[in-house]
């Protein structure tokens, strides 16, 4: 139970950091996705950085938890699924305001268009599910 506590503690701490930070403001969203205002895209770059850092860390310490336990990182090959899921994730973004982490920051504001895009995540996961059991190419 312990695990879980910690999960839930720094899932509230992210989630409260995406809300401060306004990741999960719309207009915020727009004005990155449009180019007026390209504080997020400077705060993801900065995210992006520092999870670069915390890599090297990782491989330093011979990839192992802080308990010892070995951590396997391994490369995803590429692929045209690695491009058409990354266009729809960056389509639905666009769209809605909102990706996985920042849907939950919403809903958690209270917004009432992150249950609209919570709608969507669950329509999107159910017809990907029924596209991979009708066409095998997807699967594979």
């Amino acid at each position: 139970m312990g695990n879980k506590m910690g999960l839930l503690f720094w899932g509230a701490v992210f989630g409260f950091a995406l809300s401060r930070s306004g990741a999960s403001d719309y207009d915020l969203i727009y004005g990155m996705f449009t180019g007026q205002d390209l504080a997020l895209a400077y705060l993801m770059a900065f995210a992006i950085v520092l999870g670069g850092l915390g890599m090297v860390l990782l491989r330093r310490m011979g990839n192992r938890t802080i308990g010892g336990n070995p951590i396997k990182v391994e490369q995803k090959p590429m692929s045209w699924r690695n491009a058409v899921g990354g266009a729809v994730f960056g389509i639905g973004w666009g769209i809605s305001g909102a990706c996985p982490g920042t849907v939950l920051a919403q809903l958690g504001e209270g917004k009432l268009l992150g249950m609209f895009t919570v709608a969507g995540l669950l329509a999107g996961t159910y017809m990907y599910a029924l596209l991979v059991e009708r066409w095998p190419v997807v699967r594979e």
